[in-house]
């Protein structure tokens, strides 16, 4: 898929910029929007030119969450469609999520519903002071079922527990307190933080940075402390003897610049 018509894909020095792009409607997710952002995940992860991906929202708005016309539609689907079209929003926010590359949500104006999917699957989440957060799922009697792996990571169980029980706003700051988000900056400073926050990004090490995204997916969602003895262990001796650790040792030893920095 390359033709995107919600979504707007930008690549160069390194970034790829992945933009919601149905301004009219606050950005608003339907099955197209789904498809599209995992594929566009997926694709700049791939991508050996890609070091930095950023997710943000075209026009007044992050994202809005669910399009009403699609919800319409899927209100009227049997439990076997609305299964099908559930998967594919949960393959959305996990191929965010395992992306190998860095992953940075810039929200702004409102994040509603399925909008805190997107965010949360982030490795890194920046919105500025005025951003409207809301889990606003069980106003309309229905659950926030495939972002809350994400959300309940970030927020934690009884952070999760409000938040999604009472579905009510929230600004920036709370959302940086309730760790929904990393920061929370006037919007006059939301650029230049997430400039100086990508800067730092390209000066690591490409591998090292996909290793650690691995690292830390394997220590926290899949072994104990007893598996992770030898894990960790395995891990620091292979890239250590690999040859961007070992650029890199040799970089720091001699007091100059590693190769992969410009």
């Amino acid at each position: 898929m390359s033709n995107y018509t919600t979504i707007k894909l930008e690549t160069g020095s390194g970034i790829a910029t992945i933009q919601l792009s149905r301004p009219g409607i606050h950005n608003a997710f339907n099955e197209v929007m789904i498809a599209e952002l995992t594929d566009a995940f997926r694709e700049a992860g791939k991508s050996a030119e890609v070091r930095v991906i950023i997710l943000k929202g075209e026009g007044k708005s992050f994202c809005a969450g669910a399009d009403l016309n699609w919800m319409r539609d899927v209100s009227h689907y049997s439990y076997e469609q609305n299964y099908a079209e559930s998967y594919r929003l949960s393959e959305c926010f996990y191929a965010i999520y395992s992306s190998p590359k860095p992953t940075i949500a810039v929200v702004h104006g409102a994040a509603i519903g399925g909008a805190n999917g997107l965010l949360a699957a982030c490795d890194i989440a920046v919105c500025d002071d005025t951003t409207v957060f809301s889990l606003s799922e069980v106003k309309i009697g229905i659950v926030p079922a495939c972002i809350s792996p994400y959300v309940i990571k970030r927020v934690g169980e009884y952070g999760a527990r409000e938040l999604m029980l009472t579905g009510r706003r929230i600004n920036g700051q709370e959302a940086e307190n309730y760790k929904l988000v990393n920061k929370s900056l006037p919007a006059d400073q939301v650029e230049s933080y997430i400039d100086q926050m990508v800067q730092m990004l390209l000066t690591s090490g490409p591998a090292a940075i996909t290793h650690c995204k691995n690292l830390i997916d394997k220590v926290v969602n899949h072994i104990d402390l007893n598996e992770a003895l030898t894990y960790t262990a395995q891990m620091i001796a292979e890239i250590r003897a690999s040859e961007e650790g070992q650029e890199g040792m040799a970089a720091f030893l001699e007091k100059r610049k590693p190769g992969w920095v410009g």
